[in-house]
């Protein structure tokens, strides 16, 4: 899949994930890498860069495998993010589906 694609879309993926639940970072990487693969360090900085945004809380919770994981809670700032994003989302795809349909049209 083209990187610039996976670019676009990393941060609805990690966001929408978080509606599911709280989720470490390796979590989500492993997660989205059933539709696409990822590189788990490209999660991280996405991570980091909405949590300064105040998009994530984070907390760390004890592992029975090995040190503590840092989990990241979506806040009410984290939502609204999310479905602006989700909105922008199906605007732009919408407005590319026609653009290919039409041009692939005989």
């Amino acid at each position: 899949m083209n990187i610039q694609f996976k670019k676009g879309v990393l941060e609805i993926c990690v966001l929408v994930l978080a509606t599911r639940g709280d989720r470490y970072g390796y979590e989500l990487a492993v997660k989205i890498s059933e539709k696409f693969e990822v590189a788990v360090g490209s999660v991280y900085p996405l991570l980091n860069r909405l949590t300064q945004d105040g998009y994530f809380s984070t907390y760390l919770k004890e592992s029975p495998e090995g040190p503590p994981r840092k989990y990241y809670h979506l806040t009410p700032e984290g939502w609204n993010h999310m479905r602006l994003l989700i909105a922008e989302w199906q605007d732009f795809t919408r407005a590319v589906n026609e653009i290919v349909e039409e041009g692939l049209k005989p």
